[in-house]
């Protein structure tokens, strides 16, 4: 790897960092970056995957005073995003390249919609719950368990939809919904982690220059959120995404 190809993962990694750290995000920008580095699209997943995937756990962990105590419904939880994340993550390693490569502009694409939609989302959501009724354990464990497939396959987007989804199938405050969204998305990320890594799917030249810039990022992004609104960096990644989705259907649909 060149010094141009390890500047770019850094300042990529410090961007996702920063991102992740005032609003979410992240992955909008740091898997095309590892597809501009010149990986394979399925690579670039993994090793991207691998390289913010510190981030879900430092959430997690600064989060645990939040989580509730574990009953029953919580572990069959953290079962189904540990299962989900690990047949995502063996699907994606199955899946031949060059058919990977045709929906990446709609997954980015996908993405960058629910982040630019997220407080609606969870707006909603939030709302709605408050007057149904809970679904059964097992039928919420499902839908969560068919969620974490596609966070362990691509995972851009999936704390907005596990948000949405705990929203609609837990009591709690929505503080308590965060808390154990971190927890679950650890769950799918170390799971699908361990998968690519186990199973070589990982170029941790590029891993480890995105990685120390993320972590550089998501440190200098624990002052920035004191002076930076987090409005200008949803802006930011919008446009952003919207960029890389004409980038990219250019290059793989036409």
């Amino acid at each position: 790897m060149d010094t141009p190809t390890s500047l770019l993962l850094g300042a990529a990694g410090i961007a996702g960092g920063v991102i992740n750290a005032l609003a979410g995000g992240a992955t909008v920008i740091t898997f095309p970056a590892m597809l501009a580095a010149g990986l394979p699209a399925v690579i670039a997943n993994a090793s991207n995957a691998v390289a913010i995937s510190p981030g879900h756990l430092i959430a997690a962990l600064a989060d645990r005073g939040k989580l509730q105590p574990p009953t029953r419904r919580t572990i069959s939880y953290v079962a189904a995003a540990t299962l989900g994340g690990t047949i995502g993550a063996g699907i994606l390693l199955l899946l031949p390249e060059r058919l990977f490569v045709l929906p990446v502009p709609a997954l980015i694409a996908f993405a960058t919609l629910l982040f630019a939609f997220a407080p609606q989302i969870q707006g909603w959501t939030v709302g709605r719950h408050k007057a149904a009724a809970l679904p059964s354990t097992g039928a919420s464990s499902a839908v969560l368990g068919l969620t974490c497939v596609y966070g362990g396959f691509f995972g851009a987007g999936l704390g907005v939809i596990l948000t949405a989804v705990l929203s609609i199938t837990e009591p709690n405050d929505i503080r308590a919904i965060k808390a154990l969204k971190n927890l679950l998305a650890t769950c799918v990320s170390l799971a699908a982690t361990l998968i690519f890594i186990f199973q070589g799917a990982v170029r941790w030249p590029e891993t480890s220059a995105m990685l120390l810039g993320a972590m550089i990022g998501g440190y200098a992004g624990g002052y920035l959120i004191r002076i930076l609104p987090a409005h200008i960096v949803r802006q930011f990644v919008i446009v952003a995404g919207a960029l890389m989705t004409m980038i990219y259907a250019a290059r793989y649909w036409f």
